[in-house]
């Protein structure tokens, strides 16, 4: 069935959307890869002479470039599958509000700071950081004014809404370091732009999910076809903030029904992501520890990649979905938002042709939730069904991107591509 194209309503009429539960948010993104704009990094403010999608992302990937390109790999011990993830308070030094909270979800909070405020790790941390990996637990004036709000938020929450984080640093700063006082008539009076990527969404009551799954599935060459998928192996080129924009070799080993393995071949040594199908781990240069334990969202989200690596089984993986609508870039799509209990909400994203063209996730931290974006692209013919070969994976700490160039289908997998990897070590 045809996806209908949302009326664009005026900004004036906002009050009657919200009223009835619903979110708006200005929709917004980068004009360009990360790593196309990694000479400003260090550099990015808000007088520069340059798009300011381009400086938000740029900032957002902050949180982790700086550590990228001081080469941090802190010492820590290695984490098992059966033992406790590395807490934050362990791996770093000088921590007082973000205590027990564990290393992956940590780094997501700093995204939260970064991407609300329009920041990068130099806009709190001493300019030390620079050159001494140390100097990130110097106590400066702007981290000590985060605690603060941090303490604040958590006051509002707690006395408000009963603790549920119901507000974030998001709410009040929206992208700027001073949140504004006064309202725009330009905001209120100008014509109404949707959040594509908005986790309450507008029901398409006209539309079942099982239709949108039967175009989706009969889109990608049929269901039983994609049945016969259980193995394959593919490689291509990587490029992202962690690379400065470089392409580097990249192999995918997946197996059914929800086995990953991705190994990005740098210069310094091999970025290992894994998940088993219980457990995952990352082992990259620029993370904070060596070898990184997923947890929460982080964890379910490494699930769900290694599902939608056979997307036969992506159906049964949520209890409920239900039908929506919305544009990105200009064309009607149709939102298919799958829930589990106690579980954030999965976005999937179908065009006219009844491909699938993005996913958003979320992952609740311990200041708020922060998405993360893929989006999928040049479907080609592989095994009789249609694999898409560019992935863009976007998250509030940066942006990378995955060109596929070859998929070997059903071709034994050693067993070991999908256990605990080691903790990088650089070459």
């Amino acid at each position: 069935m045809p996806i209908k194209k949302p009326a664009k309503p005026r900004r004036f009429e906002v009050c009657n959307r919200q009223s009835s539960g619903t979110q708006q948010r200005l929709a917004g993104g980068p004009d360009a890869k990360i790593g196309d704009a990694t000479p400003y990094l260090m550099h990015a403010r808000k007088g520069d002479d340059m798009k300011f999608g381009w400086r938000r992302t740029i900032r957002g990937a902050m949180v982790t470039m700086t550590v990228f390109l001081l080469g941090l790999v802190a010492a820590a011990g290695q984490t098992g599958p059966d033992q406790n993830p590395q807490m934050s308070d362990v791996v770093f030094k000088n921590v007082q509000v973000l205590k027990g909270i564990p290393v992956d979800e940590f780094m997501d909070a700093m995204g939260m700071f970064a991407s609300s405020l329009g920041y990068d790790c130099s806009s709190c941390h001493s300019p030390e950081i620079r050159n001494n990996r140390n100097a990130f637990a110097i106590e400066t004036p702007a981290i000590q004014r985060a605690r603060g709000m941090i303490t604040m938020m958590n006051n509002i929450n707690r006395t408000y809404f009963r603790g549920e984080p119901r507000v974030s640093c998001f709410t009040c700063h929206r992208a700027n370091y001073s949140p504004e006082i006064v309202p725009s008539l330009a905001l209120q009076y100008g014509e109404l732009k949707e959040d594509p990527n908005a986790i309450i969404i507008f029901l398409d009551r006209q539309a079942s999910a099982d239709q949108v799954f039967d175009k989706y599935f009969q889109a990608l060459g049929g269901r039983e076809r994609l049945t016969r998928l259980t193995t394959f192996v593919a490689t291509g080129i990587y490029s992202g903030f962690n690379t400065g924009g470089a392409e580097v070799p990249v192999e995918i080993f997946a197996s059914t029904p929800d086995q990953r393995s991705q190994i990005i071949h740098m210069r310094a040594g091999d970025g290992v992501k894994t998940y088993d199908g219980r457990n995952g781990w990352v082992a990259e240069e620029w993370r904070p520890v060596p070898l990184v334990t997923l947890t929460g969202g982080n964890l379910a989200g490494a699930r769900l990649e290694a599902i939608m690596s056979f997307p036969a089984a992506i159906q049964k993986a949520f209890s409920q979905w239900q039908v929506g609508s919305t544009i990105i870039d200009d064309r009607p799509v149709q939102i298919l938002q799958g829930t589990n209990a106690g579980e954030t909400p999965v976005n999937l994203y179908f065009d006219e042709s009844g491909l699938l063209v993005r996913l958003v996730r979320w992952n609740k931290t311990t200041v708020g939730t922060v998405p993360t974006q893929i989006d999928y692209g040049d479907y080609r013919e592989v095994a009789g069904i249609k694999l898409p070969f560019r992935t863009i994976v976007t998250w509030t700490d940066g942006q990378n991107t995955v060109a596929l160039k070859d998929v070997r289908p059903n071709v034994p997998i050693d067993r070991a591509k999908f256990t605990r990897p080691a903790p990088f070590q650089r070459r």
